[in-house]
């Protein structure tokens, strides 16, 4: 035990952390930190880095809510969920890779406060920072002149499964011989590519759609406006 974290062993027997008081409110200090200079930096000489602000944290809070919207839930962690990861990947898709990067490295950290499962510090680093930053990667595509959503949000979600197969393969390998694997990589390219490659699927076919598409594209010129 320590004054940000307490130990705690889990159903697996492993020994896991979890954030006193004190770590979640240093945890949601980082966040507001990173969101407050993301903007700075990147909307300095904006017109309106007031809205970008705000915009950024409409996307952050809808995010953060939609992710508790399970609508499956696996086993050894992950979840497809109501479209959570589409609401940070358009900070990328409005304002660019930069801020895109920005506002999802905060979502990971709201993320380890809120939900953590941390056996040790890579562990963390992958499964919370890596792997939730990699949602900014939709900015690549923020002034592409088609299909940049899609394709920003195809990019994004492949970053973080890139991470998820990493982190699975390498502290959660020896799991997968109780799911019938023999390989830990395997397991981990299976297991991950179930909820993030269903959440993916629906969100893109609903994009898709003509109405959503239009609402899309209305809602970034309101927050570049």
């Amino acid at each position: 035990m320590s004054f940000f974290v307490n130990t705690v062993v889990d159903e697996w027997g492993d020994t896991t952390y979890v954030p006193t008081t004190a770590g979640l409110l240093t945890m949601i200090a980082i966040m507001i930190i990173v969101i407050l200079l993301g903007v700075w930096i990147f909307g300095k000489n904006r017109k309106f880095s007031a809205k970008q602000l705000a915009f950024t944290a409409l996307a952050l809070a809808l995010g953060t809510v939609t992710s508790f919207i399970k609508v499956i839930h696996m086993p050894m962690g992950g979840s497809v969920t109501l479209f959570s990861m589409l609401f940070i990947a358009l900070v990328g898709y409005w304002y660019g890779l930069g801020p895109g990067l920005m506002t999802a490295f905060a979502y990971g950290i709201l993320q380890m406060a809120i939900d953590p499962y941390i056996i040790s510090v890579p562990q963390m680093l992958i499964d919370y920072i890596f792997a939730f930053t990699a949602l900014g990667l939709s900015g690549c595509f923020a002034n592409a002149k088609k299909f940049a959503l899609i394709k920003g949000y195809i990019l994004a979600v492949i970053g973080r499964y890139v991470f998820a197969v990493i982190s699975g393969w390498v502290f959660f390998g020896q799991y997968a011989g109780d799911y019938g694997y023999s390989s830990g990589l395997l397991y981990s390219l299976v297991y991950n590519i179930l909820y993030l490659g269903i959440e993916a699927v629906v969100t893109i076919i609903i994009l898709f759609l003509p109405p959503v598409k239009k609402a899309m594209e209305y809602v970034k010129r309101l927050a570049q406006s």
